[in-house]
């Protein structure tokens, strides 16, 4: 078993390489150039990911094939997560207001919570933690190697993180990606917006790319 040195270092070494991706691949908005953006960083080609189902709050599957038609916002998580998670989640309903000003249902972006702590997260409570930031948002989980399938097409790690001197199984953490992918309406991998978090740049630069696709 890692010792949480170990975790640790191997966390920083994961987060360094993502971030030496990030800044190779999100040089800014697509030069094939569309709209101006603010906060979302684009792909400089939109990437298909691989097929997928996880367990939906309803206990129904939720696959790929049901995310296209509209911009999906993905986040990967837990409830028991004591800072990012819900500050992030708070972020993403406020900025949900804004580009709902803006755009009719039907092109509306998604928020998508993904539970990695399938141990403690059912799918029903996932969804419940969703809801209490925004009514409108979708929640899932699965088991661990599909978890790290999902997250690992999207260019996002997580790992169970024992907490020190902890003898209770539930005394963990789950360390995890901060940034928040997008899909695109035909279910790709187009871009992220990474922390701090502008809720009305975020907002208005999601209305941009959701009006344009219509």
């Amino acid at each position: 078993m890692f010792n949480r040195t170990t975790v640790l270092v191997l966390v920083a070494a994961l987060a360094a390489g993502l971030g030496l991706w990030a800044a190779q691949t999100f040089t800014g908005p697509r030069a094939d150039a569309g709209p101006t953006l603010e906060t979302v960083r684009l792909l400089p080609q939109a990437r298909d990911i691989p097929p997928f189902s996880l367990t939906a709050a309803d206990g129904n599957p939720l696959t790929l094939e049901q995310l296209r038609g509209r911009w999906t916002l993905v986040f990967i998580g837990f409830t028991h997560c004591p800072d990012v998670c819900p500050t992030t989640l708070a972020e993403l309903g406020q900025a949900e207001k804004r580009w709902s000003a803006a755009l009719p249902e039907d092109a509306r972006p998604r928020i998508l919570f993904v539970s990695v702590d399938p141990e403690r997260d059912s799918p029903e409570r996932a969804g419940e933690y969703a809801r209490y930031f925004s009514a409108n948002a979708l929640a899932a989980t699965a088991d661990i190697p599909t978890l790290e399938h999902f997250a690992k097409s999207l260019g996002m790690v997580f790992m169970k993180t024992p907490l020190p001197g902890g003898s209770d199984p539930e005394a963990y953490t789950v360390d995890h990606s901060t940034q928040v992918a997008l899909l695109d309406p035909q279910g790709r991998f187009a871009g992220l917006a990474r922390p701090p978090l502008s809720p009305a740049k975020l907002g208005d630069d999601m209305a941009t790319l959701a009006g344009a696709a219509r």
